[in-house]
């Protein structure tokens, strides 16, 4: 399964973006999901999960602000992000936890100015 992030990019202090993830080479299904991030000096962190059991979970840093999606008919994972702050900059991975494996994309930049 190949995992292909996009989405990222330069926003001020305030804006929104979406991010998707799509899946090639095997489904989503329902599947673990799940978005990490990577910010500068510190280490990669779940930042938004769709469980196995169809519940989400949100680090407490993104909660109300971030709302992690699927859509299995486009076989793509998003993670909507609202009102971001300068401290979600880092690099965005998706993963997806299937058969057993994990699978990661590449990652997308976000950078939040302030």
């Amino acid at each position: 399964v190949q995992l292909q992030a996009s989405g990222g990019g330069l926003v001020q202090a305030g804006g929104s973006l979406r991010l998707s993830c799509q899946a090639s080479g095997g489904t989503l299904g329902y599947n673990p999901i799940s978005w990490y991030r990577q910010s500068p000096g510190k280490q990669r962190e779940m930042v938004a999960s769709f469980r196995a059991d169809r519940s989400t979970t949100y680090a407490d840093s993104v909660k109300g602000r971030f709302n992690i999606s699927r859509d299995n008919r486009k076989n793509t994972m998003y993670l909507q992000m609202n009102s971001l702050k300068p401290e979600d900059t880092g690099v965005y991975y998706c993963n997806l936890v299937r058969v057993g494996r994990d699978y990661w994309g590449q990652g997308t930049q976000v950078t939040v100015s302030s």
